[in-house]
This record gives C-alpha cells, sequence and structure tokens, in this order.
C-alpha cells in the first residue's frame, strides 16, 4: 500500500487529510512540527510528502532541504497559504516537486499526488540513449561515453526527458509541466539552473555539448 506523510500543524486540516486519504486507499502517517516529520521521513521514507509550509520547530522549506541534503528523492507536495511566485521558487528550490495553495480542492490533492506517484514509477524499462549517453529508467542510472554520471533526481529527470524527445525544440513551459508537473513560473530561473548543473556533469572532462540553447524558445538535446 502506498505510503502517505502528511504534515501539518492545524489538527482540523490535519484530520481531514488522514481521513480523505485512508478512504482513498492510502497508508497514512501524520506529523505536526517539522522535527517530527523530518525523523519520520528519514527513519522510514514514505511514497508521497504532503508538506505545509509553517511549520513549528522547522518550517516546511527546510525540512525539504534536509531531506534533499540527506539523498532522498521522495516525492514532496508543499502546502502553503501564500500564493505568490517567489513563494512558488523558494518551494521548489528547496526541493520540493509541486506546489499547491490553501484552501484547495481534496480532488486537486488526489491528483497531483496520484500525479507524482506516476512520474516516479518508471514508465519504461528500455534504456534510453542518444550520441554516447544513456539512462536506465528502471535503476535510475546514467551514463556518458561509458562513465557513469553522478545526477540528483531532478538532474535525471530532467535528463530522461530530453532523452525521451530528442533533437525535439523543448519549451521552458514544456519543460517544467514534463518534469516538475506544474505550469511554469515565467519568472523564475528553475530550468534554466538546472539546465546548466547537469550540463557541469554531461560535459566535465571537456565532452561536447549536447543541450543546446534555443533562443527565445527553450533547449534541444542534439549535437552541435
Amino acid at each position: 500500500m502506498v505510503d502517505i506523510l502528511v504534515v501539518d500543524d492545524d489538527p482540523n486540516l490535519l484530520r481531514m487529510l488522514r481521513r480523505g486519504l485512508a478512504l482513498a486507499g492510502y497508508s497514512v502517517r501524520a506529523a505536526e512540527d517539522g522535527e517530527s516529520a523530518l525523523r519520520l521521513m528519514l527513519a522510514d521514507e514514505p511514497d508521497v510528502v504532503v508538506l505545509d509550509v509553517m511549520l513549528p520547530e522547522l518550517d516546511g522549506l527546510e525540512v525539504a532541504r534536509r531531506v534533499r541534503e540527506a539523498g532522498s528523492d521522495v516525492p514532496i507536495i508543499m502546502l502553503t497559504a501564500r500564493d505568490q511566485v517567489a513563494d512558488k521558487v523558494a518551494g521548489f528550490a528547496s526541493g520540493a516537486d509541486d506546489y499547491l495553495p490553501k484552501p484547495f480542492a481534496f480532488e486537486e490533492l488526489l491528483a497531483r499526488i496520484g500525479a507524482l506517484l506516476r512520474r516516479r514509477s518508471p514508465q519504461r524499462s528500455e534504456r534510453l540513449s542518444y550520441a554516447d549517453l544513456v539512462l536506465d529508467p528502471a535503476t535510475r542510472e546514467a551514463w556518458r561515453g561509458g562513465g557513469q554520471l553522478d545526477l540528483t533526481a531532478r538532474e535525471f529527470d530532467l535528463l530522461a526527458y530530453f532523452l525521451a524527445r530528442p533533437r525535439q525544440v523543448l519549451t521552458r513551459d514544456q519543460i517544467f509541466r514534463g518534469v516538475w508537473g506544474s505550469d511554469y513560473l515565467g519568472g523564475s530561473n528553475i530550468i534554466d539552473a538546472n539546465v546548466s548543473y547537469l550540463r557541469d556533469k554531461l560535459e566535465a572532462d571537456g565532452r561536447p555539448r549536447l543541450i543546446q540553447t534555443v533562443r527565445g524558445v527553450g533547449y534541444a538535446l542534439r549535437e552541435a
């Protein structure tokens, strides 16, 4: 059974989410503060975390940062009453995979949980390749020129998105929706920053660039 950890300091909302998710067929654990949430996430990693930003002890942003620093790629949906672009950017930068402003419809939360679970499960077992790049979705390993790449969970998902669409020109909006699962926040540099991090690893030892910038549009995986 899929295990979901819900973290919120509002006892009424926490009770509603626990009941609703249990009725939807999920196994549900709960925490009311950041310290407790962090302990639960690191001791027995859930399948999805629904994490409020405003928490006592540690806030949700810091919890997400520490979980990512520990090497976990558990999917995280941030809940917050704040809906400004800067707040969303901060959530994604801390390591969140999705962002849901309060108040929200429970049906939307269910849909987003389902989307994250589908993205985490390999949709295809065959390896993806282009030029000297090879990626295995089942084992979440990637290589260039025979050498294994040390990628974060986000970098792996980004590379997989490119490898599934070689030579295609992809807009930032397409990339954001395909990798992050939400609409692109045009004022942020999240995509550009993550492409830059990925390029640094792909181009180590002087290897030629494969992720090309298409000015005014986005990016494309293709040889120069």
